[in-house]
């Protein structure tokens, strides 16, 4: 029942790729600003792009298959390593003394080693099961269903993303009573976005398999996050 290419990259698939990578990127940057959404307060990057790479993940997933998902989510995990390790080295070189915007930089692009573990480690299990569990249910589905099989994967994925993340960053900064409402508000508000945005899940991914003539399901998949092929 797999429908699927050779190993070459279409412009389509290298697009949502792309579209994936600088949502991350992006959303890590403008995490730092909190942001109140109905009495609620979240850093704006849950309520902007974060989730959008979760979306994005979940159309390269159901199109393309785990092993191209697998390949992106690597590429997205070394892409934010390169933009945080260069924002970092830019931070602790040497100010020019004619340049008075050293305390806003660091104010606003700084990062702990503890927040980036939290961030790093998050990302690559959240995103990794929200792959593993769509992947699955489509072939436990055969295909249908595909608003279950995105919001479920979601489901797991962004918990398990809010659950690592605010553990390594906060456990002990935080009273802990504090903690399990953050990780579910977290959790629920990047959820939220995955069903309202699956209309245009929907669209995006039954347009990229007309066009591209892919429609991948991962019998005999090794779901290994650990191998790029």
């Amino acid at each position: 029942m797999e429908r699927t290419k050779d190993e070459h990259f279409s412009a389509l698939f290298v697009v949502v790729a792309a579209l994936f990578v600088t949502s991350l990127i992006t959303a890590n940057i403008v995490a730092v600003k909190l942001v109140d959404i109905g009495g609620l307060v979240v850093p704006a990057g849950t309520v902007t792009l974060f989730p959008l790479s979760y979306i994005f993940g979940d159309v390269l997933t159901e199109v393309y298959g785990f092993r191209r998902a697998r390949l992106v989510i690597w590429l997205g995990f070394v892409c934010n390593l390169l933009a945080v390790g260069s924002i970092v080295i830019t931070q602790v070189l040497p100010p020019a003394a004619i340049w008075d915007g050293q305390a806003a930089y660091e104010r606003i692009l700084g990062f702990t080693p503890r927040l980036l573990a939290g961030s790093f480690a998050a990302y690559l299990v959240g995103e990794f099961l929200n792959a593993v569990v769509l992947a699955k249910l489509k072939i436990v589905t055969q295909g249908r269903w595909l608003w279950m099989r995105t919001i479920s994967s979601t489901l797991v994925g962004q918990g398990a993303d809010s659950l690592v993340f605010i553990t390594i960053a906060f456990v002990g900064t935080i009273p802990g009573g504090e903690l399990v409402p953050l990780m579910v508000t977290a959790w629920l508000v990047k959820s939220a976005y995955e069903v309202l945005a699956t209309p245009l899940t929907y669209l995006v991914v039954n347009t990229l398999k007309r066009r591209e003539g892919v429609d991948t399901y991962d019998y005999g998949t090794d779901f290994s996050p650990l191998r790029l092929r």
